[in-house]
């Protein structure tokens, strides 16, 4: 499979990139930027074609790993999948429920593969947990806590990411928890409460419609010392916490390329294809209209 890479960012020069350099399966055919020189210096360092349209880019191969702002990426995958190509995209999906609907209807009409990465659900030892989890019954409440020091910390390549200052945590670390937490509790039949802490840090609560509730802790303004993710299940089975994995990003990408691989030879859906993204992003734009009081 021919794949190009939309995106030259730091989260494409650090995890896409070199995941899709390092697949055997996937031919990394080249990469298209917002910005030509950026997108000529990362292809030289992989040794791609660099493009300066995107739609030479997607006429050339049969998906597209996409790095970009998620307003941006949401309009590029509508185009890829009306071009045929085969998705590999990041969370959050959309900045809007519109924008994410859009594109779930487009790869169900173009009849492509998506795949949208969520780091936890491409790491082997947290998959198994969260697949042993989810036939478990009898879960009464789950918490989950992802905090990271992105601007309260020194250095982080993400610090300036416009998206992130506009939409905060809830929008960054946020779908990592729901991934973890929809596929064992069921999903968000509703946001409960939704208040603000520190920073930008957010509290939820959330109905699942398993019966069980969740509470979650966000943030990307923690103490650096503070900062790190937990997730704690409690009911009739007793007490369990989601394991740490010792992979990183990249390699978690490259068994996401898998999976579209294996999604796009078969014909079924991965569990984080574009349709989950899009669910996930109705779950954060409830919780945004609660914290700003709209319900």
């Amino acid at each position: 499979m021919r794949i190009g890479l939309l995106g030259t960012g730091p989260w494409a020069r650090m995890a896409h990139a070199p995941a899709l350099s390092r697949h055997g399966e996937l031919d990394f055919a080249g990469v298209w930027g917002r910005r030509p020189a950026a997108a000529e210096e990362l292809a030289d360092t992989f040794g791609v074609r660099a493009y300066d349209d995107v739609e030479m880019l997607l006429a050339d191969v049969d998906a597209v790993a996409v790095a970009l702002p998620p307003a941006v990426q949401a309009d590029l995958a509508v185009r890829a999948a009306r071009a045929g190509c085969h998705l590999l995209l990041d969370k959050p999906l959309a900045p809007t429920v519109e924008q994410a609907r859009a594109v779930a209807e487009a790869v169900e009409k173009a009849g492509v593969a998506s795949v949208v990465f969520f780091t936890t659900r491409f790491q082997p030892e947290t998959e198994a947990w969260i697949s042993e989890q989810a036939v478990v019954e009898g879960w009464f409440t789950g918490r989950a806590q992802w905090l990271g020091a992105v601007f309260s910390g020194d250095g982080s390549p993400f610090a300036a990411s416009p998206w992130r200052r506009e939409k905060g945590a809830l929008w960054d670390v946020g779908p990592h928890a729901l991934s973890v937490l929809l596929p064992v509790l069921g999903d968000a039949s509703r946001v409960a409460a939704a208040v603000r802490g520190p920073g930008d840090t957010v509290h939820l609560v959330l109905e699942h419609a398993g019966g069980a509730s969740s509470t979650l802790t966000l943030s990307l303004t923690a103490p650096p010392a503070a900062a790190g993710a937990a997730v704690e299940l409690r009911g009739t089975a007793g007490v369990t916490v989601l394991p740490e994995s010792p992979e990183g990003v990249v390699d978690a990408l490259i068994r996401a390329g898998d999976a579209l691989l294996s999604a796009s030879r078969t014909g079924h859906r991965h569990a984080c294809d574009a349709t989950f993204g899009l669910r996930v992003t109705e779950i954060l734009a409830a919780a945004e209209g609660r914290l700003n009081g709209d319900a």
